[in-house]
């Protein structure tokens, strides 16, 4: 699952079923720096937090009960790794820059 950011500060969903990759992709000239992501926070250069209730909000998220039941268990998995903040009730991503 690929959270995807756009320089204009858009972000979408790409490979929605992929539950067992979790990555933010800044596409073009998409910064840290410049984070107009409804709350994604950079923790560096090579690691972003997430929030958990974002995702089923991003344009190109499945409507469907059994994604959203795939995706509440990928959660648990995270959670269960170290990957949650419960801070923030994010998961941990990590970020890569693409043209």
């Amino acid at each position: 699952m690929i959270v995807e950011c756009l320089p204009e500060g858009g972000a979408q969903l790409r490979e929605p079923f992929d539950f067992r990759r979790f990555k933010l992709v800044l596409k073009g000239g998409a910064s840290a720096e410049l984070s107009p992501w409804q709350g994604i926070a950079f923790v560096d250069d090579q690691n972003a937090l997430i929030p958990i209730d974002l995702v089923p909000t991003l344009r190109g998220c499945p409507a469907d009960e059994s994604w959203h039941q795939a995706f509440a268990e990928m959660v648990m998995k995270a959670r269960e790794h170290g990957w949650i903040d419960t801070v923030t009730n994010s998961i941990r991503a990590h970020v890569e820059q693409q043209p």
